[in-house]
């Protein structure tokens, strides 16, 4: 069965429009007809069996038959990863995995050592949330990941945690064990670049109560630390046992 995205402003009663690249995905890639079957999931937690009504250029009109579980199950954690941007491909690779491990919101942070900077950080941010798009299509997943616009560490740091949030700094240096930490169901993990985080921005994570925690002396590459991490935390507080 193949999946497709609408927004939840594309439901109206008993159907539902795909707009745009949806539209073209299911009429001329997939070459789907009028009368086919597909799934629809709305981004906020819906999946919907649907049979294809009409078919323009612009757009896809589909009847909405009834409600179904999604293939992929939500975490019962709600992890914000904050990891630092990545040159090329790399950091397209560190939304997808996340998209497929469950993390609820994705920060690009810019640090110290960081090799990227500001620059077109909203074309950045549409293009990422395109690909989590994709990724959730593909994963069977029917809540999307937000990617939120790139911003720098020391300001995201700064924000302060929300209500019954816990925020945790992984770091090669300088940090404690995550088995002393106790469980929790809302988590931002901070992630750091290529070159690891500077002195100054671990001070930082002290000032405003960020808990420091080193995995022992592996030492991982940025992309795969993002990975290492939100699998560990969904095993630990998450849903991956």
């Amino acid at each position: 069965m193949h999946r497709f995205y609408a927004p939840v402003t594309s439901f109206d009663g008993e159907t539902v429009t795909l707009m745009d690249s949806e539209a073209h995905h299911l009429r001329d890639v997939l070459r789907h007809a009028v009368g086919d079957n597909v799934s629809v999931f709305d981004g906020q937690g819906g999946e919907f069996l649907c049979v294809i009504e009409s078919m323009t250029k612009k757009n896809a009109t589909l009847h909405i038959v009834k409600s179904v579980k999604p293939a992929a199950p939500e975490s019962p954690l709600d992890l914000t990863v904050a990891a630092a941007m990545l040159k090329g491909e790399k950091f397209d690779l560190v939304v997808k995995k996340c998209v497929e491990l469950g993390v609820t919101r994705l920060v690009p942070l810019v640090t110290a050592r960081c090799d990227v900077r500001l620059k077109d950080s909203e074309k950045k941010q549409e293009r990422w949330q395109k690909m989590a798009i994709d990724a959730a299509r593909q994963c069977g997943r029917a809540t999307l990941m937000h990617v939120a616009r790139p911003e720098e560490f020391r300001l995201f740091a700064s924000a302060g945690a929300g209500v019954d949030e816990v925020r945790t700094l992984f770091s090669e240096r300088g940090g404690e064990s995550l088995a002393g930490q106790c469980l929790v169901k809302k988590i931002t993990a901070f992630v750091g670049p290529e070159g690891g985080w500077d002195d100054t921005e671990l001070e930082i994570a002290r000032e405003r109560q960020i808990t420091i925690v080193t995995f022992g002396g592996r030492i991982l590459r940025a992309e795969t630390a993002v990975i290492a991490v939100a699998t560990i935390l969904q095993h630990r507080f998450g849903d991956i046992n």
